[in-house]
């Protein structure tokens, strides 16, 4: 971590590191900060090795934070307001001795002795190196959020290769593993985090507006609200070089949607884990969802279909749960692959795939077709249990304005057996009018 603030402090004094509420932050800004905030800590006789929740969203402070906590080896839990797992229980799984709460304007904090303790021979291991450590917990979308132990020097050495610096927004949380992937690479390479009051589109534009913004990472679900938005003609964004996406299968109607309305912006496929870091990615230049990953300190391999990884950057086990890895440090990410030789094409994960009387339907592929229809704001495909079939496919869809219900599913179905086989056709299509997103932006399917 050392090399990482020497690289703050020679950076150039006017370097732009954070614009914060319309505040510029300079490297430097950060760099003294950051030495404040580890004070104000030892004043507040935090112990080295505390386990702390952080419960905050993007700013220049809540960046030092991080910083001095991981200075004084502490473990770090870092949440949101809204965040995927009740805090009961995530302390229940990962323990605490204080929390620091953030305040709305990301700026000033508190702090609270709050003691859990959490009888866990990994954590007990862990304390023993001295080492800074960062817990994340998984969404739960497919059972109970598992709590993910990471050594934090080991997720900052991936980024000591400097890079060339760009303005981005950190869309992906805090609490998300794409959200801390993110800052540690543009502050890595002296780039510039823009942060925006919320992720609502109005919000996202006006800040890439407003500022300049070249590099949007982001999720599939927000760019196919994007691609039918009016908003985005009404803001100035060609300052973007690069969208990228990941965390969820990209429908194909909404990459070529998004694509023509960006035709001057690269479009790069991401894939990464909570459980063995961010792989290094490149999108075919053909516009398609295949993409190569990889990259130093990373191995793939397919077993039977299903994508498995091995990573120098893995975490240091479950908290809650039995290791995903083999005897030989293989991850099994669940995702289902097709291999066209160093491409993959990520087909959706094991656990979202629906089972028609034994025929293996994924949701992508029809939610890809419905979406390619008229009226269509977003749809979510999912299973619902069938004591004839096992289970039946469904859709949920949010439209862009009123339709009778009974049009909709008639020419929803039509166009669906067009194009699929008959059992991957939702037997119901239901029109909804609230989100179908989580927090973290991604599809509800459960």
């Amino acid at each position: 971590m050392n090399w990482l603030l020497e690289r703050f402090l020679l950076a150039p004094k006017d370097k732009i590191a954070f614009i914060h509420k319309d505040v510029k932050f300079t490297y430097t800004d950060i760099y003294n900060n950051i030495y404040q905030i580890k004070e104000a800590l030892n004043n507040l006789n935090i112990e080295k090795g505390s386990t702390i929740i952080l419960i905050a969203d993007y700013s220049p402070n809540v960046f030092c934070m991080l910083f001095a906590l991981a200075s004084l080896n502490c473990i770090i839990v870092p949440m949101t307001p809204n965040t995927v797992i009740d805090q009961d229980e995530a302390l229940i799984i990962c323990g605490c001795d204080y929390i620091i709460n953030f305040n709305h304007d990301g700026i000033t904090w508190s702090t609270s002795k709050h003691t859990v303790i959490a009888d866990n021979i990994l954590l007990k291991d862990f304390y023993s190196t001295n080492t800074p450590g960062l817990i994340l917990f998984s969404s739960g979308s497919t059972g109970k959020p598992k709590g993910m132990l990471h050594n934090f020097n080991s997720i900052i050495n991936k980024f000591k290769l400097i890079r060339n610096p760009i303005i981005s927004i950190p869309f992906l949380m805090l609490d998300h593993f794409g959200g801390i992937n993110t800052i540690l690479a543009i502050t890595s390479s002296l780039g510039t985090i823009v942060t925006s009051e919320n992720r609502s589109l109005k919000k996202i534009c006006e800040a890439i507006s407003a500022h300049k913004v070249e590099l949007l990472p982001t999720t599939p679900s927000f760019l196919t609200l994007l691609s039918f938005s009016d908003i985005p003609s009404k803001y100035d964004l060609t300052s973007l070089k690069r969208i990228t996406y990941g965390t969820e299968t990209m429908p194909q109607t909404t990459l070529k949607r998004i694509q023509d309305y960006f035709p001057n912006v690269e479009f790069q496929q991401t894939y990464g884990l909570s459980e063995v870091g961010v792989l290094s990615s490149k999108s075919k230049p053909d516009g398609s969802l295949w993409v190569k990953i990889g990259g130093k300190g990373f191995e793939t391999q397919v077993r039977d279909g299903i994508l498995w990884i091995r990573s120098n950057y893995r975490m240091v086990g479950y908290l809650n749960a039995p290791s995903g890895f083999d005897d030989n440090n293989w991850f099994n990410t669940q995702d289902r692959v097709e291999v066209d030789g160093e491409y993959f094409k990520i087909l959706g994960r094991v656990t979202d795939l629906i089972n028609v009387g034994g025929q293996k339907v994924y949701p992508a592929e029809v939610e890809d077709v419905i979406l390619s229809q008229p009226n269509i704001a977003d749809v979510v495909v999912m299973g619902e249990k069938n004591a004839l079939l096992g289970q039946i496919v469904i859709a949920k869809i949010l439209l862009v304005s009123p339709e009778l219900p009974n049009e909709l599913r008639l020419r929803i179905r039509r166009a669906c057996f067009a194009k699929l086989t008959s059992f991957k056709v939702p037997v119901k299509v239901d029109i909804i009018n609230n989100e179908i997103y989580s927090n973290r932006f991604k599809k509800i399917r459960s």
